[in-house]
C-alpha cells in the first residue's frame, strides 16, 4: 500500500510565525497555517492540523460507508458527510483533539434508515482515519435523505 507525504515549513515562534502546509504526494496545494488562526473563531483564510484532519476523516468515512453499504446488499447513490474536529485545551497541558462530529446524510438503495445507521456506525468503527483517531470521542449522526 502506498504512504502519502505532506511537508510544512515553519517560520518562526509559535505566536508570531507560521507556515505553509505542502501536500507532496498529490501536488494539489500549499496552505499557510498560524497558531493564533487556529486558536481563533476565525481561521482567517489559513488552514489547521485539525480541518486537515476533518478532510481526511470525511473522506475516509465516506469511502468506507460505501464500501460497508455495498457489503450489506445496499447500493449508494449519494453520501454527504461533514466532519468537525475540535481543538481543547489539554488537562495535562497544551492542547489536544477533545472531540469528532460526523454528520452523514445518504441517498442508499436497499437499506431502511436502521440499515443505514448500523452501516455509518460499522464505518465509524473500521475506517482507517477512525481509528487513527483512537482515545477521541467521536459522535455520529446518521440518516437517510
Amino acid at each position: 500500500m502506498p504512504t502519502r507525504t505532506a511537508r510544512t515549513a515553519w517560520n518562526g515562534t509559535l505566536n508570531e510565525g507560521g507556515g505553509q502546509v505542502e501536500l507532496t504526494s498529490s501536488g494539489v496545494g500549499t496552505y499557510d497555517v498560524s497558531f493564533p488562526k487556529r486558536t481563533a473563531d476565525d481561521a482567517g483564510g489559513t488552514t489547521s492540523p485539525e480541518e486537515l484532519i476533518a478532510a481526511a476523516h470525511s473522506s475516509c468515512f465516506a469511502m468506507q460507508l460505501s464500501a460497508v453499504i455495498a457489503e450489506a446488499g445496499g447500493t449508494p447513490i449519494s453520501l454527504e458527510v461533514t466532519d468537525d474536529v475540535t481543538l481543547a485545551p489539554d488537562p495535562a497541558g497544551g492542547f489536544r483533539i477533545s472531540e469528532v462530529t460526523v454528520v452523514v446524510r445518504g441517498e442508499v438503495d436497499g437499506l431502511d434508515a436502521d440499515g443505514f445507521v448500523q452501516a455509518a456506525q460499522t464505518a465509524k468503527e473500521t475506517c482507517p482515519v477512525s481509528k487513527a483517531l483512537a482515545g477521541t470521542t467521536i459522535t455520529l449522526d446518521a440518516a437517510l435523505d
